[in-house]
């Protein structure tokens, strides 16, 4: 489903502060709109270190209605996007797009119309950063991913300092593949707590938490336990560069 023409320019790139680094555009935002059909929609941007994504939801029920993302660069007066993704229009993919943008105190507004509130600035979580997975587990054996490194196909896990959401794309063929995201926590035991909110592929997801093990080991990120479908977990990821 193609995103609404409002939701296109939000969707595109944003932001600007004429006395602020932007480092302060780093965290969580969100912000809301009604869909065509008067339903109430929630729209959730995550920005960290090079990385991006927007994505528009039904808080309600769950379900998803586009995503988009990529790599992104600011300087004083404008915000680009190289688009990796872009799950209403794949032509997007590999094009850039730049629009001024503002911040006063925790809002954020694009060319001085929609507004966006902070929900978090890194904190409190302690894995925010765009992560890829480089290894999973198989019947008993670890598989070595990390050509996908260097490869076009990627599946992307991007966290703020509450917010988390996943990526499956490829940047060669332009395609989406699915998403899903929400809310996570982690704590001082190595518990890491997600609560999902959309999910592309079932919305149905949505509203089940799940409780995985974690831990960093020489930067990388060893995440274990069981998903949503009942399945065990043991993957490594690793930020991406």
């Amino acid at each position: 489903m193609r995103l609404l023409p409002m939701l296109s320019l939000l969707l595109l790139p944003f932001l600007i502060s004429a006395q602020r680094p932007a480092t302060e555009l780093l965290g969580a935002w969100e912000s809301s709109f009604v869909d065509a059909q008067g339903r109430d929609a929630k729209l959730s941007m995550i920005i960290v270190k090079d990385f991006m994504v927007m994505t528009a939801y039904h808080p309600a029920s769950g379900e998803f209605i586009a995503t988009l993302g990529g790599r992104w660069r600011a300087d004083w007066d404008n915000f680009s996007l190289t688009y990796e993704f872009d799950s209403s229009d794949s032509s997007q993919v590999g094009g850039v797009a730049a629009m001024p943008y503002r911040i006063t105190g925790s809002v954020l507004s694009f060319n001085n119309d929609k507004y966006w509130t902070r929900v978090d600035d890194l904190t409190p979580g302690t894995l925010p950063g765009a992560w890829e997975i480089i290894g999973r587990k198989r019947d008993g054996v670890m598989q070595d991913l990390t050509s996908r490194r260097t490869g076009p196909r990627k599946t992307m896990k991007i966290l703020s300092g509450t917010r988390f959401q996943w990526i499956a794309f490829n940047t060669e063929t332009k395609q989406f593949s699915a998403t899903g995201g929400g809310r996570y926590t982690t704590n001082d035991e190595g518990l890491y707590i997600e609560k999902i909110e959309f999910f592309s592929r079932d919305s149905s997801r949505a509203g089940q938490q799940l409780s995985f093990d974690f831990k960093k080991v020489k930067g990388d990120w060893v995440h274990r336990g069981v998903s949503s479908k009942g399945d065990p977990i043991h993957e490594v990821w690793s930020l991406r560069q």
